[in-house]
């Protein structure tokens, strides 16, 4: 008995015509990206930066976190899409097993942090006004805000979900448990989203309700986590005078919020069909820790080069 579980089973979308629907993940990826944009027109106007830069990093960061995300996600967790459907790679469609609008499905964030580091590199080589390191040290901050409604996206859909757990906190993903044609078979419902509302809403199927297991809200963990990861940014960058520190800002970033997705791993669930388990760690893990060294190393070791 889990009086205190949450029956998970929200409609994820407005579905506008066929099968094209304006999916709340996508929703949480645009918040984040306005937000974002907010937060570095405040640091131009603060720092006195010239607002026209402003534009083309808010460009080459959206692009670099999507197609990083993606790439990242296919060469850490789904390579097999490169063989199998390449074309839904770069388009938010699969066209393997009948063509669906899906939305940019599977990102990792792994990827989407070496394409930003990759695309202020590049914008920086155009754009010479300040530093590379003044730019990283900077465009963390609405990185790390972002972070935040990404995992609330990730929640929405049932997705990167927790492990089992037998606590009364738990939740129960009704949509990661039961695909589409399984919950139409299980309930003799031909409507499978009237199939989903009967599960949670009719006591005839509480059965199919009591075998979805109670699992770990690790996405809220993390969104949780990264509200203090933003906020330790932001007493830095504006509190104290660290933000003229050349790299600390960027390697406090890389420390914390790795730190949060390593430990957030072990109450996760292995993603994609391809992950390694090495002395107990998960991909997720091991590629975190490179990061947290980085990170470390901006923090107390690096020193900028005098010209």
């Amino acid at each position: 008995m889990h009086l205190l579980t949450i029956d998970w089973n929200p409609t994820t979308g407005i579905d506008i015509i066929g099968n094209f629907k304006i999916h709340f993940y996508s929703v949480m990826w645009i918040v984040a990206f306005l937000l974002g944009y907010n937060i570095m027109k405040y640091i131009f106007k603060r720092e006195k930066i010239n607002p026209e830069y402003l534009d083309p990093l808010f460009m080459y960061t959206v692009l670099a976190t999507m197609l990083g995300a993606r790439l990242g996600h296919v060469l850490f967790y789904q390579s097999e899409l490169i063989f199998q459907d390449p074309l839904s790679i770069f388009l938010p469609f699969r066209f393997v097993g009948g063509f669906e609008f899906t939305g940019f499905q599977g990102l990792a964030s792994h990827g989407a942090a070496i394409g930003i580091i990759v695309s202020m590199y590049l914008y920086r080589k155009k754009y010479n006004y300040k530093s590379l390191m003044w730019i990283l040290d900077r465009i963390v901050i609405p990185v790390a805000s972002g972070a935040i409604f990404i995992r609330i996206g990730n929640f929405i859909n049932s997705e990167i979900i927790g492990k089992v757990t037998n606590s009364d906190l738990g939740v129960r993903f009704i949509q990661d448990h039961y695909n589409k044609r399984q919950i139409v078979a299980e309930t003799g419902i031909k409507d499978y989203k009237e199939a989903y509302k009967a599960v949670t809403n009719n006591p005839k199927f509480n059965d199919l309700l009591e075998a979805v297991p109670v699992r770990h809200a690790a996405q809220l963990y993390e969104s949780f986590s990264y509200i203090f990861v933003f906020l330790a940014l932001w007493y830095f960058y504006s509190k104290t005078n660290k933000s003229e520190q050349t790299g600390f800002l960027f390697g406090l970033f890389l420390v914390l919020l790795w730190s949060v997705r390593f430990f957030v791993e072990f109450v996760k669930e292995p993603q994609g069909e391809e992950y390694i388990n090495w002395f107990g760690l998960n991909t997720g893990q091991w590629l975190s820790i490179p990061f947290i060294i980085i990170g470390l190393y901006f923090m107390f070791g690096y020193k900028q080069k005098t010209v």
